[in-house]
């Protein structure tokens, strides 16, 4: 291999270091391991691990060695060169993926921004930023709809082994997503001041999450709503507004947890818990009954998954009164009905005695004016 400038190698080998996120001693390891495969191509039959070869950091000058015997042929030849240049580009591929897969193997269980490259079946490639990952049929949102450079938060599954290789799988279903977009929007979430205690997610339809704070002066339910509703509304709207999600408050007393888990239905009563089997029967009022099962059950499913108990949910019936009392409200009515009728009486007895006094007031009132006009004349 003919000796280069030391100042183009050595600017040479720290671009490619730098540009792929590995270490200078680990593109040298592969330039020699690239050399010696080229040697053995032009010398097919001898056994490589008897030869050994050295390279020159500041010069880029290489030397082949057999049991320490410079065996180095006279300018190495151009094929052996291009296919060193072959297998170093390789071997640098293979090391950027690998310091890669490093870094976002860290980066498992958050969230990331993305942006959909194409379409594999039913299966979503997204650029993750570094790399493209795969978003799976099963962790899509089902009603969510995805075209070509479309940007979206996903969420890190995990790392598997796939046919090509090692393979990021990221999710837009997981309730993991939930976390990593409230974390993102609320600061109390993120500096640890708000807890997000259990969540329970249908994907694309409805959501609950429950919160809690052991700090004083802090509302976790208002911290997550935000200001007329602006961190709930942002996060809803990375879903498109397809989802609904209800932010409760957690408690740690099962019934109240409950009760909770069932809002918005209103005036619900714990009838009975099995803390073992994890049922609980609850009441509701008949006006609240369809709110508290929701569409399609999912209001009570939701809580159930949230607060872990099977929930049995009664319409609540309305006692009726007493027959003693029923009996004494119908003698009250009846006195009060017999005492207006007496009164009605006696005001038209009243008028009917009094009729003939003011008919003789009358004749006697003319008599006296009659007499003073006869006086005056």
């Amino acid at each position: 291999m003919p000796a280069v400038q030391r100042s183009e190698f050595a600017l040479a080998l720290n671009q490619v270091a730098n540009e792929r996120g590995v270490d200078v001693s680990v593109v040298l390891e592969t330039v020699k391991n690239a050399i010696l495969a080229a040697y053995k191509k032009d010398h097919p039959g001898i056994e490589i691990t008897d030869y050994s070869t050295t390279l020159d950091q500041n010069t880029g000058e290489a030397r082949i060695f057999y049991n320490e015997k410079d065996v180095t042929p006279p300018g190495f030849g151009r094929i052996a060169a291009q296919t060193a240049r072959q297998v170093i580009l390789q071997k640098i591929r293979e090391k950027e993926k690998e310091a890669i897969f490093a870094d976002y193997r860290l980066r498992i269980g958050t969230i990331v921004n993305g942006r959909v490259l194409r379409f594999m079946g039913p299966n979503v490639i997204v650029d993750i930023g570094k790399t493209e990952s795969i978003m799976l049929n099963s962790d899509q949102i089902p009603n969510e709809r995805y075209h070509l450079n479309q940007r979206l938060t996903v969420y890190i599954v995990e790392i598997r082994q796939g046919l090509r290789g090692e393979e990021i799988i990221v999710s837009r279903s997981h309730t993991g997503l939930l976390h990593g977009l409230f974390g993102r929007e609320v600061p109390e979430v993120r500096m640890g001041n708000v807890v997000i205690k259990d969540v329970a997610r249908e994907s694309g339809t409805r959501s609950k999450v429950a919160v809690y704070s052991n700090q004083k002066g802090i509302d976790p339910v208002g911290s997550c709503v935000g200001q007329k509703g602006v961190r709930i509304q942002a996060i809803i709207q990375e879903f498109g507004n397809l989802e609904k999600i209800d932010i409760i408050q957690w408690q740690e007393d099962p019934r109240l947890y409950i009760v909770e888990a069932l809002s918005p239905a209103k005036n619900v009563k714990i009838k009975k818990i099995e803390e073992e089997e994890k049922v609980a029967l609850v009441l509701v009022p008949k006006e609240e009954l369809s709110l508290a099962i929701g569409k399609d059950g999912q209001n009570v499913r939701l809580a159930s998954k949230l607060t872990g108990y099977r929930i049995e949910i009664e319409a609540e019936e309305k006692e009726e009164a007493p027959q003693i009392e029923k009996e004494e409200t119908k003698k009250i009515e009846t006195k009060a009905a017999s005492d207006a009728a007496k009164e009605d009486e006696t005001t038209s007895e009243a008028q009917t005695v009094d009729q003939p006094k003011v008919k003789s007031l009358r004749k006697t009132n003319k008599r006296k004016s009659k007499k003073k006009e006869e006086n005056k004349k």
